[in-house]
């Protein structure tokens, strides 16, 4: 009986310890004192032209035919993959607004969010979501951009990559002529100057299609 006790209390310690060191996880990912905030998010269709004007809805091209450049020409065309761009516009928000005016409170550089790494994700309206089937497969992009305490910063990252217009769903769309519509889902992840993790998701529509060359 002795023993059951013990066993018992050292469950209820484990038992414990887990659930502080879960709600540390919690309260730390929550302890930034200020939220990061999406102002706008437009895509850049990628071509041979090198447009950079962000538009929504991003208009994906799987495939574009180059006839000029290098050994490319008009007898000559050469099949091309470009990965598509987007650019995202970002500030920074603070948690407590009930402040009274002239209370001396104001963001300190401290409160600047570094911005290191973007999710990107795919979904249908339709319900079908199967990766590498319905929609391209997932993936994390690298970016390094500072949010300032005031104003707001632009953020440029890949949100359809050169590979996804080799696999199934987009392979197929070279000359099947249909357009398919998704979701990008747009996780922004990164961390204030002094370690609180923060993040903000956006969404951004894109229709992928075998299009008219630019």
């Amino acid at each position: 009986m002795k023993a059951m006790h013990t066993l018992s209390r050292v469950a209820a310690v484990a038992a414990m310890i887990a659930a502080t060191a879960s709600c540390g996880d919690v309260v730390r990912s929550s302890r930034a004192p200020v939220l990061l905030v999406i102002q706008k998010i437009g895509g850049v269709r990628g071509s041979a032209t090198a447009a950079t004007t962000p538009v929504v809805p991003l208009i994906s091209d799987v495939i574009t035919i180059v006839t000029t450049g290098g050994t490319c020409t008009t007898t000559n065309p050469c099949p091309t993959f470009f990965n598509d761009t987007a650019i995202a516009t970002l500030s920074i928000a603070p948690k407590d607004i009930g402040l009274p005016t002239g209370s001396g409170v104001t963001p300190s550089s401290n409160n600047q969010v570094t911005i290191t790494r973007v999710h990107v994700s795919f979904t249908r309206t339709d319900g079908k979501n199967v990766q590498g089937v319905d929609v391209p497969f997932e993936f994390d992009t690298a970016v390094t951009a500072t949010v300032p305490t005031t104003g707001t910063v632009d953020v440029a990252f890949e949100v359809v990559r050169n590979s996804a217009k080799l696999e199934e769903p987009l392979l197929d769309l070279r000359n099947n002529g249909i357009i398919l519509s998704m979701i990008a889902n747009l996780t922004f992840s990164g961390t204030d100057l002094v370690g609180n993790a923060i993040s903000a998701t956006g969404t951004l529509q894109v229709d992928f299609g075998n299009f008219a060359d630019q």
